[in-house]
């Protein structure tokens, strides 16, 4: 083997490499096809700008996600805006969390089959394969949380400044990413007591002594973001309904994407926890899924609710681990009874055991891909990100086909300006073709928002150009009817009723034309 070839190899062989390959494919499969949506359009809206401009911003929307924001920005001041260029980010972060899911399983386990086998697992879910694919921080915070466990791993094995560093690390990017991933500690904390527990060494003073500094220090750089966030929580999380009883029960099948795939991450948990010499590992890493969530629900019985199946996207991770895991218990349980009867005068060789045990792992880790395939192509549709009907590229391509210079253009703001339509549509437009804002006093960027200003007096702002699109939300045959009054009559009185009507499908363009 020549000298240029052996790294290949050894990369080849390494248990975080195919893992993360798969994903990256996975991620990477039609990342393009599926329209932004609405929050992705408070990605490209926001990275877009100067830098001063997205620092003013912040101060009073969307500071949570700040770093992330800051990290578009420079992202695409090299990579531009493209669909594709904005989510690629996500997809590496997502090979990355498979990456550490496949390390974390090995030092765990000790098993190269609970490795590979974690990190493929965690490529499974559709939600996995869908956040991968949209421009928003979830995957970078899953991904910043894989990689906190694996370091908290190799930090109790020997505590130290350079194995507390790195965990401290990704944990303040894990809180800078999102605030709710830093419920990640409650977990955190059950699997060090445990660990605490099981080992009783003399290390004990050290990790109780340095855990809590850890934290402390990671977060600290995220306190910031936290007190800025907490002002404008109202505004950005009051859509967000208090969460039942039986919303914590049915959480796995919004997590994962499907209620057959949590389904099957629980059944292939079970022989980790009950199987072989892991099972308080194994207890470790089902605190780590499970306690997060529950903090989170419970926080969100008060007066402000988090709970969302893509703000908790970074308990997979330790899922897949387990999963992994019982994989492994189930293969070494199969293969250990090589030599022994299996009927009555009738031993099965080592060899034919180990390859019985090979062949049910792999049906094993077939078993979530398979509950998840049906769900797979769905997230990757023109319309999969959509929480609800955003067609922005179908009116975009309306107003294009029929656009005239000096055409207006009259869109969803105010009240309505969650939906996101005045970028979403921008975003799709071709540069040559800019209709005039009606109804704005000011622009998106000088009114330091996500979308342009109202014009308190609507007269005022009504420019006096021949024809106006019109964009109001749902399907309607009376757009008019779907405006603010004051809007509405101006509208009518300077050009009729609309020439065209055009139901999108969650968005209806019309066109009003004075000089027919």
């Amino acid at each position: 083997m020549t000298p240029a070839v052996r790294p290949a190899v050894r990369l080849l062989g390494q248990v975080w490499f195919w893992p993360a390959v798969v994903m990256l494919g996975v991620g990477g499969y039609r990342l393009g096809t599926p329209e932004l949506w609405r929050d992705e359009m408070a990605t490209w809206t926001v990275a877009t700008r100067s830098l001063g401009d997205l620092l003013r911003l912040l101060q009073h929307i969307d500071a949570s996600n700040g770093a992330y924001y800051l990290l578009m920005h420079g992202w695409t001041a090299v990579f531009g805006d493209s669909a594709v260029a904005l989510r690629i980010p996500s997809v590496l972060a997502m090979a990355a969390a498979a990456a550490f899911v496949a390390l974390t399983a090995e030092r765990l386990f000790g098993s190269r089959v609970a490795a590979i086998g974690a990190g493929l697992l965690f490529t499974v879910p559709p939600q996995v394969s869908h956040y991968a694919q949209e421009a928003r921080a979830y995957a970078l915070a899953t991904c910043s949380v894989a990689a906190a466990t694996y370091f908290l791993l190799r930090a109790l094995e020997r505590p130290g400044l350079r194995r507390w560093a790195p965990y401290t690390v990704a944990m303040a990017l894990a809180g800078v990413w999102h605030l709710v991933s830093l419920s990640t500690v409650t977990g955190q904390a059950a699997l060090v007591l445990l660990h605490l527990w099981r080992t009783r060494g003399g290390v004990h003073r050290r990790i109780l002594r340095q855990y809590p500094v850890a934290v402390m220090v990671a977060v600290l750089p995220v306190l910031p973001v936290a007190l800025l966030g907490s002002r404008q929580s109202d505004r950005q999380l009051g859509w967000i309904k208090t969460p039942s009883f039986s919303d914590l029960t049915g959480f796995g099948g919004h997590l994962f994407g499907a209620d057959r795939v949590a389904l099957a991450f629980a059944l292939l948990a079970l022989p980790a926890l009950l199987l072989g010499g892991r099972r308080l590992e194994a207890c470790q890493f089902l605190l780590l899924a499970e306690l997060p969530v529950l903090a989170v629900w419970l926080v969100s019985r008060g007066t402000t609710s988090y709970f969302l199946d893509r703000y908790l996207l970074f308990t997979v991770p330790a899922w897949a681990v387990l999963a992994g895991g019982g994989v492994t218990a189930v293969y070494r349980a199969v293969a250990a009874r090589g030599g022994r009867p299996w009927a009555p005068g009738r031993t099965v060789p080592p060899r034919a055991a180990v390859a019985t045990a090979g062949l049910l792992a792999v049906g094993l880790l077939a078993l979530p891909a398979v509950a998840a395939l049906p769900k797979q192509p769905g997230v990757r549709y023109a319309d999969a990100h959509t929480r609800s009907k955003e067609p922005f590229r179908a009116a975009a391509e309306e107003i294009t086909a029929g656009y005239r210079p000096g055409d207006g253009l009259a869109a969803p703001m105010g009240d309505q300006s969650w939906a996101m339509v005045w970028p979403g549509v921008s975003y799709y437009l071709p540069p040559d073709v800019r209709p005039f804002p009606v109804f704005v006093a000011r622009d998106a960027e000088d009114a330091e928002g996500l979308t342009p200003e109202p014009c308190p007096r609507p007269e005022a702002c009504l420019g006096d150009g021949p024809r106006v699109w019109l964009l109001v939300l749902g399907d309607t045959t009376d757009p008019l009817a779907a405006m603010a009054e004051g809007q509405a009559q101006l509208l009518k009185a300077r050009y009729g009723e609309p020439d065209r009507v055009v139901p999108l499908g969650g968005l209806t363009l019309a066109l009003l034309d004075r000089t027919t």
